[in-house]
């Protein structure tokens, strides 16, 4: 892994095998990109089978990744919506609630915040997932971590169900004890980290 991720095929690969419906990150560019819109964001589109899987070709980050034109026919977890266009972009029909995301990171702390490669991707995603998690209808819908902000330390409750984000370490990754990973506002931690041949941490 000299530039890219920890490889998470295995862990796709059975949950396929289970029958289990598996989204990958893709990442766009947003037309008319502003302060609370970025030039690119990331969404979390469905895989059709394990062979559709085993058809992705690899981004710079070494990350399988559906290609463009293939996007149109997946399901997208926020909803309908046109990947161009930031403002149509949110919780609409169609949409796909998550039970658990596996969150990439460069560092972790013992405290359960995560360094990513300062892009946002995942931090933004989570909180457009939040907010359209907030104005949906759907008794079902949850939010696939425990929603745990980091500006106030707080869990939303009007979100009853709630499932665990899990980051995925090398133990070279996992900082000494007393070090911590810095934290901004929009920054979100984690509830369980995997790290190495260690038992999974836990809040």
């Amino acid at each position: 892994m000299p530039k890219g991720e920890l490889s998470t095929r295995s862990i796709v690969a059975d949950a396929l095998r289970q029958g289990k419906e598996v989204y990958v990150p893709y990442v766009s560019r947003v037309v008319t990109p502003n302060f609370e819109a970025p030039a690119s964001v990331m969404d979390m589109v469905a895989l059709h089978s394990q062979e559709d899987f085993e058809r992705l070709e690899s981004d710079p980050w070494g990350i399988p990744t559906p290609s463009e034109s293939s996007v149109a026919g997946r399901k997208h977890c926020l909803g309908n919506y046109d990947p161009a266009d930031e403002n149509s972009r949110g919780w609409d029909e169609g949409m796909q609630s998550l039970d658990i995301i596996v969150m990439p990171g460069m560092a972790f702390d013992r405290k359960f915040a995560r360094l990513g490669h300062g892009k946002g991707y995942y931090d933004f995603f989570l909180a457009r997932y939040q907010r359209g998690l907030a104005n949906s209808s759907s008794s079902e819908s949850k939010m696939p971590f425990l929603g745990m902000g980091i500006q106030d330390g707080s869990r939303p409750s009007d979100f009853a169900n709630m499932s665990t984000p899990v980051g995925l370490a090398l133990k070279e990754q996992l900082l000494p004890e007393g070090q911590e990973v810095p934290m901004g506002p929009s920054d979100w931690s984690l509830d369980a980290l995997i790290v190495g041949d260690n038992p999974v941490l836990r809040r």
